[in-house]
């Protein structure tokens, strides 16, 4: 995982106030799954799921298990659910997303990161050169697919790479069923992330 999208999860999780009971969906046993966030330090408990697991990792368990149906775990069993770089290879993520809202208590905090494809911060910057005069044809005038193209991160089969999301399908898809939910873009390609209150 990029630091910077540990980093994001971080910060998200010390502002929602994280713990309790915590799932991590597609939890790695390496030291940069989302278990092993410090502001998830103090939780009641912290378990992962993974389709190639169990695994154990720093006393952390990780079980196995496919996220379309999680049906170790109870209804409402959890006041923390987290899931980054993983649905982009679930096939069927409309079912682990339908598994994460039923294993969420009501006021639980959800996190969930993916790559994504959005505006950069380049592309105003682009736009004011190109207004400029003197900036040279090839610039003012790009290719005809580029003005209407967007960066996304490199296919990485693990073992399959399905989707790209954007920030409306986080907003509007990933956080169906949350408030106070914001979205935010980290990184070039991009990886957007989403975080809400389970209703």
């Amino acid at each position: 995982m990029h630091p910077a999208v540990f980093e994001a999860f971080e910060r998200i999780c010390r502002q929602r106030r994280a713990g309790g009971r915590v799932l991590e969906v597609g939890a790695t046993p390496t030291d940069d799954t989302l278990l092993c966030l410090p502001a998830l330090q103090g939780a009641a408990s912290r378990v992962g799921l993974n389709m190639d697991g169990p695994h154990r990792h720093r006393g952390l368990d990780i079980v196995r298990g496919n996220a379309n149906d999680m049906a170790c775990f109870a209804d409402a069993s959890f006041d923390t659910v987290l899931c980054n770089a993983t649905l982009e290879h679930d096939p069927r993520f409309w079912l682990t997303l339908a598994e994460i809202r039923r294993v969420a208590r009501r006021d639980a905090v959800v996190v969930i990161g993916v790559p994504g494809f959005d505006r950069l911060p380049s592309d105003t910057r682009l736009r004011r050169l190109r207004s400029l005069p003197g900036v040279p044809r090839w610039i003012r005038v790009p290719p005809p697919a580029l003005p209407c193209s967007t960066l996304t991160l490199q296919v990485h089969e693990y073992p399959g790479d399905y989707y790209r999301f954007s920030p409306q399908a986080v907003r509007e898809v990933f956080c169906a069923g949350l408030r106070n939910v914001e979205v935010e873009t980290v990184l070039v390609p991009p990886r957007v992330i989403g975080c809400g209150i389970r209703e």
